[in-house]
């Protein structure tokens, strides 16, 4: 049954969808990208997964639904089974909370939720890569590389930019997690969290990912990475633009500051937070001048001295809202 929440309706069901039998659901958030949703729903099903798995796919566009309506034909003649979600509240943090309260509620017998976006391919044995090292490593969240794949290839080298890599390269247990881009988590860490799971103050900012995962980690969970459990996500040619990069870095620097902010709010915490982004700023000419050597873009080197401005600005109350308008993200 679908969580008692008017927010949360139900469009499509597979026919043979047994919920007792399923112990890993793929969470599938979408908005107005119907054509791409369905690559990635072919890009799951071609990693054969058998009864055990189901997809929900949640439309976060209650007033197009057309990422529901090409879901709905697209169950029609899978094999991979799963429903179909409208989440009607707007933001990113609504629309990962419908579906993931919708598969706590669907399938009892539940032991992980896997996320994938919108925008992406999971890769050959991204699935098997994300639950053998959660099983190898005993992780209770496990992360994945999302891989950027530029509509233009002339575009390709802006991958080095910090925004685009991975944070970390080797499989194995690692301290904390970033991204839901390409995420496992165990049903316990969403049994014990409280409700909303993402928090909603992050929805056109970003960030409520990071959020999630620092609240989880300071509740006892632990984290690993599976470097081979690939996802490679579709950019747009804008996103090589210096107007989306350096907003994307600036919001980086904000959500780093709002998060220590919620871990020490109080006017000593304000000063701590001043006084490390002060030495950010500080020392991100250094810093920049190298990753300009590393990549060969001055463009890139910007990229430590925009995070530090974007953490001062998030103390006079400047974030850039960037998910707020999403045709131009």
């Amino acid at each position: 049954m679908l969580p008692d929440r008017k927010e949360i309706t139900e469009k499509a069901r597979s026919a043979g969808l047994k919920p007792d039998e399923v112990r890993v659901a793929i969470s599938l958030p979408t908005f107005r990208r119907p054509e791409h949703l369905v690559a990635t729903l072919n890009s799951i099903e071609a990693q054969d997964p058998g009864p055990k798995v189901a997809v929900i796919v949640m439309d976060n566009d209650a007033e197009g639904v057309e990422g529901a309506d090409a879901a709905a034909r697209w169950l029609k003649t899978s094999s991979l089974k799963g429903l179909v979600i409208v989440a009607h509240q707007r933001g990113n943090c609504h629309a990962y909370n419908a579906g993931w309260e919708t598969a706590l509620a669907e399938f009892p017998a539940l032991s992980y939720i896997a996320v994938i976006d919108d925008d992406e391919l999971a890769g050959p044995g991204w699935l098997d890569g994300l639950l053998k090292t959660a099983e190898s490593t005993g992780a209770d969240l496990v992360g994945g590389p999302q891989s950027p794949v530029f509509a233009d290839p002339a575009l390709d080298h802006w991958r080095n930019h910090p925004v685009f890599r991975p944070h970390y390269c080797t499989t194995g247990t690692v301290p904390i997690l970033y991204s839901s881009g390409n995420v496992l988590i165990s049903r316990k860490v969403l049994d014990a969290m409280p409700h909303p799971f993402l928090d909603p103050a992050f929805n056109f900012i970003g960030g409520g990912d990071s959020d999630f995962y620092r609240r989880a980690k300071a509740a006892g969970f632990s984290f690993a990475w599976c470097a081979e459990a690939v996802v490679m996500e579709t950019l747009p040619s804008r996103r090589a633009e210096f107007s989306w990069l350096n907003a994307r870095s600036l919001r980086n620097g904000a959500i780093s500051a709002i998060i220590e902010k919620r871990l020490n709010p109080g006017f000593s915490g304000r000063l701590r937070r001043l006084g490390k982004s002060l030495a950010l700023l500080a020392a991100s000419p250094l810093r920049g001048v190298r990753l300009w050597a590393q990549t060969g873009s001055a463009v890139i080197g910007l990229y430590h001295i925009q995070v530090a401005a974007g953490r001062l600005m998030a103390e006079a109350g400047l974030v850039n809202e960037q998910y707020r308008n999403p045709e131009s993200n």
